[in-house]
């Protein structure tokens, strides 16, 4: 795929409030505390750390606890002050926070991997300790007597995990690019589906219990939005990175989402409009416009003395056409398509002024963005970097 420019930056941008640096690593996973002007970090330099931000405006370290190896992701519960981190050996150390973010308590330590954990998820109400890691299990136990309650072998190692706690369905999304759906039981697990729609593995995902959809990015620079609870297995594609999406987060109040991806952008879809599905790519031995041979196509080629030709396909209607019936490129903002892309000739005479208006924004946070974490109830959202620095951004001006 071509690369793309990104848009210039749109006059409304996401405000930074401040940048936490002092990290001998990079910072692998990082929340915002809610209604505290904090921050709990772990990092790949072995450290978990609580920034609290002092009168003078800067963030200094509450807490500087240092572990045995390095962390690769966490977890952290605001209503029981609980953090799971998981751990490079494929331990998982869980802590206690202290009321005022003063003190953390360490509460136990799990061998759940015989690889680096991937992800950690705490789920409060089934009082369950969700993970995966690089020997390719998902496993879930108890939180309250660390006892392993189940398995699941993936077929890939996993990269995304989100949960929905009123149907007890896990989404777990691998580095095949596949997403599978899992029914969680006390003691047990049944698959309920796989889907497959990223050419590359899958890096993020975000799960809407109130539309009931998941978002899913990838390594191949889109995002895909499987409408789970319509049960007409919908899926809409969106395209708006030039680099692997590295972050989701969904904004139900706003009907917006956020996505981070590796070369730095930040960008802001409006998802309160009707959007549509890519057609599937129709196969065709010759240009379904003009009629001219594939160059695979020998016996028409034979047959007409024609030079065969390479076949490309109309974003838009799918269909397989030659280059010359494909001249032209545009922008299909409703499906998903925010740079511009080939469309047929006829195609592209039918797309209005009004059908090409962007339904993003887009940003540029200064740091090849590794993680991200959005606060709605502060609309703040917090961005990690290659270059080893936490940002804080004010995301009110773009998420209204």
């Amino acid at each position: 795929m071509a690369a793309h420019r990104l848009p210039r930056p749109q006059a409304r941008t996401p405000c930074l409030l401040s940048a936490i640096e002092s990290f001998q690593d990079v910072v692998s996973s990082a929340v915002i505390i809610p209604k505290e002007d904090g921050v709990i970090s772990v990092s790949e330099d072995r450290t978990v750390r609580v920034w609290l931000k002092r009168d003078s405006g800067q963030y200094w370290p509450s807490v500087y606890h240092t572990l045995s190896t390095s962390c690769s992701c966490m977890s952290f519960n605001p209503e029981t002050r609980r953090l799971s981190v998981g751990m490079d050996t494929g331990s998982i150390c869980e802590f206690i926070l202290s009321e005022d973010y003063n003190k953390m308590t360490p509460a136990g330590t799990y061998q759940a991997h015989q690889g680096r954990v991937t992800v950690v998820l705490f789920v409060l109400e089934m009082e369950w300790l969700l993970s995966t890691g690089q020997d390719k299990n998902f496993n879930w136990l108890c939180s309250e007597s660390g006892q392993q309650l189940g398995t699941y072998r993936t077929a890939a190692w996993v990269s995304g995990l989100q949960f929905d706690v009123e149907t007890r369905h896990a989404f777990v999304g691998d580095q095949s690019g596949q997403v599978t759906i899992l029914k969680l039981e006390q003691d047990s697990c049944s698959l309920v589906t796989t889907f497959k729609g990223h050419t590359g593995h899958v890096t993020a995902l975000c799960w809407d219990p109130v539309q009931r959809v998941l978002f899913s990015g990838s390594s191949d620079h889109s995002i895909i939005m499987w409408d789970i609870g319509g049960r007409k297995g919908t899926a809409i594609e969106l395209q708006g990175h030039n680099e692997k999406v590295q972050g989701l987060c969904y904004a139900s109040h706003t009907r917006q989402l956020i996505s981070c991806s590796a070369d730095g952008g930040i960008v802001i879809w409006n998802m309160d409009v009707t959007r549509q599905e890519t057609p599937e790519w129709l196969d065709s031995d010759s240009c379904q416009k003009c009629e001219q041979p594939f160059f695979w196509n020998f016996k028409q080629m034979w047959d007409s003395k024609k030079i065969g030709l390479r076949q490309h396909h109309c974003r838009k209607c799918g269909r397989a056409v030659c280059a010359k019936c494909s001249s032209r490129r545009s922008t299909i903002p409703l499906m998903g398509f925010e740079f511009e892309v080939r469309v047929c000739d006829s195609c592209h005479e039918s797309i209005s002024d009004e059908d090409r208006a962007p339904t993003v924004t887009f940003h540029d946070s200064k740091h090849g963005v590794v993680h991200m974490h959005y606060e709605p109830t502060t609309g703040n959202l917090l961005t990690s970097g290659t270059d080893k620095v936490v940002k804080l951004w004010d995301m009110s001006p773009v998420v209204s």
